[in-house]
């Protein structure tokens, strides 16, 4: 069936007036991980949570995960007390798509996935809610739940895995600052990637 333009239009609004802003309280979400538990971002109130769209069919997920970079960064985020939450928004009729158990397998088994949860979010519902647009973008959300961070992952927009070395990894620098205390330097920055899959 046919949606009217009003319809889409007034469907567009809403999801604006819902999506993630810099400074202000990030939009909660209860998704369900690849293993079939729901995980709500308000159970990690108190804590700092980094959220990752991300899709192992990309190419620049490629780049992050087969230098180990993203790995790496999960691994340090955790050993800092922070939730790290790879979300996947990609739909199921997508030829990216892969169900839990494949997902699992490809992101934890074989690239050594470092997340404290793979999250699946099939509707695109909160990816939208925090307007994502490519994988990956990242987001880091401070203890009293405000979003502080939201964007690219570093300043080496290309899918080659040797400009890794050579980054400003803005995901980094803004959990550290946050987690010392001090104003983020750089709060939002172009994300860049592939597009994320929404139905």
């Amino acid at each position: 069936m046919i949606r009217p333009l009003t319809t889409l239009l007034l469907t567009a609004a809403a999801l604006t007036a819902q999506a993630a802003t810099l400074g202000q309280a990030a939009p909660d979400f209860a998704l369900t991980d690849v293993t079939g538990k729901t995980v709500k971002l308000s159970d990690f109130k108190g804590k700092h949570v980094v959220l990752e769209w991300t899709n192992p069919g990309c190419p620049f997920v490629v780049k992050h995960y087969g230098s180990n970079n993203m790995q790496t960064l999960q691994a340090e985020a955790k050993a800092k007390g922070a939730v790290w939450l790879s979300i996947n928004s990609t739909e199921k009729n997508h030829s990216d798509y892969l169900a839990p158990a494949k997902l699992n397998s490809k992101m934890n088994s074989d690239w050594k996935g470092a997340s404290s949860y793979l999250l699946m979010d099939e509707t695109g519902k909160v990816g939208m809610a925090y307007a994502a647009k490519t994988t990956p973008h990242m987001y880091v959300i401070d203890p009293t739940g405000k979003l502080v961070y939201a964007g690219g992952i570093d300043d080496k927009r290309s899918a080659n895995p040797a400009d890794v070395k050579t980054a400003k990894n803005y995901v980094r620098a803004a959990l550290d600052e946050t987690l010392s205390g001090k104003a983020i330097t750089v709060a939002t920055s172009a994300p860049y990637g592939c597009s994320v899959k929404y139905p």
